[in-house]
Parts: C-alpha cells; structure tokens; sequence
C-alpha cells in the first residue's frame, strides 16, 4: 500500500514510518519535509500536498500542537491553537483526503490519553483530544466506498518525558516504538470508528 504520514519528524512520526516502511511505500510529509511539506494549519497547504501524492491508500496523522496553561488565565486565542492546529488540521486532512484514497483505504488521527485523564494545565489539550475522537466516530459512519477511519490515543511518550514529566506526574509512559503498532492495527486492519489506546 501507498500510506501517506503527515507528521513523519516527530517522534511518533519516526516510529510509524519505521513500523508502516517494512511492508508499504511510505511518503513522509511534514512542516520540514523539502519534497512534501505540508502546514495543516492551512488547507492550501493541505491540498498541495494531495496533488503531489496522487492517489494513495492510507492518511496517518501524526500531527498537532495545542496550549497547555493554567485556565484561569487561558485567553480564547490561546485555546484556538489546539483548536485550530491540532483538530481542524486533521479534520482537514480527512475532509480533503477522503477523495485522494482508493476504495477501501483508511485514516488514523492521533487524540491522546488527556481526553480520558485530564491534567492540571491540560484543558485545551482534553477538549481537543475529545473532539477528534467523537469526529471520528461520526466520521466512521458517513465516509464512502469502503475508507475507514479510527484514532490512535497513547500515553505520554518515554521520548517525550524530558519536556513533558513535570504534566504527566504518576503516568506510565510507552515508547514511540509501541504506540506505532497502534497506527500500524489502524492501516493494516479492518476496523473502523475505532479509539486504540496504548497505556
């Protein structure tokens, strides 16, 4: 299969296409990338990036920033950046993805474990994360021609604990390198609608 991975340089990104490279052409997009940048804050951008890839058979986002502060002093600017970056990003990349997939293809977004276990400073990052989850449960129902949709939702990253330890206090955290098989389920299975979470 063709698979797309829009989020490549990150560390979850590194690690889907390290998994997805040993049986499928991968195309690794990212803000970075020379051959296939992408910003999925900008559905230009976004649209730019299908029409280099052509048709494909699998969309892995692995993508997207939101704010992390403390609520009572959280401005409505601050919150949109999760809402504008990390969910409209991917639902962008669904809304304009789902003509670019051969029948029978599927998307993997990325929520995360805040939705189900909130954390002080973590307001922006829980409602996000929610919402691409129930997006994709909405999703799962309506899309055509046999395309799947579902959403990987991992703890905090053992990668990732150097910038994120002091917000994830008491959590256990999973390498990159299992969270991958998450994605990998996604794009290799046959299941639709569905939130793998790796704890």
């Amino acid at each position: 299969m063709k698979v797309l991975v829009v989020g490549a340089t990150g560390a979850v990104g590194k690690a889907v296409v390290s998994e997805l490279a040993q049986r499928h052409e991968v195309i690794q997009a990212s803000r970075s990338s020379v051959t296939y940048p992408v910003d999925i804050t900008q559905a230009a951008s976004i649209g730019a990036l299908f029409k280099r890839t052509g048709k494909i058979d699998a969309i892995v986002a692995t993508v997207g920033s939101v704010h992390f502060g403390l609520l009572s002093e959280m401005t409505g600017e601050q919150f949109r950046i999760g809402i504008n970056n990390k969910l409209m990003g991917q639902v962008e990349l669904v809304l304009q993805g789902q003509s670019h997939l051969n029948a029978g293809g599927s998307i993997t977004l990325t929520s995360g474990i805040i939705s189900d276990e909130p954390i002080r400073m973590g307001a922006n990052a829980s409602a996000v994360n929610r919402a691409i989850e129930g997006f994709v449960c909405g999703a799962a129902i309506e899309l055509l021609r046999g395309v799947r949709i579902n959403a990987v939702n991992a703890s905090v990253l053992v990668e990732s604990l150097r910038t994120y330890a002091p917000f994830f206090i008491g959590f256990d955290a999973v390498p990159a390198a299992r969270v991958a098989m998450a994605y990998a389920r996604s794009v290799d299975g046959a299941a639709t609608g569905q939130i793998y979470r790796v704890r």
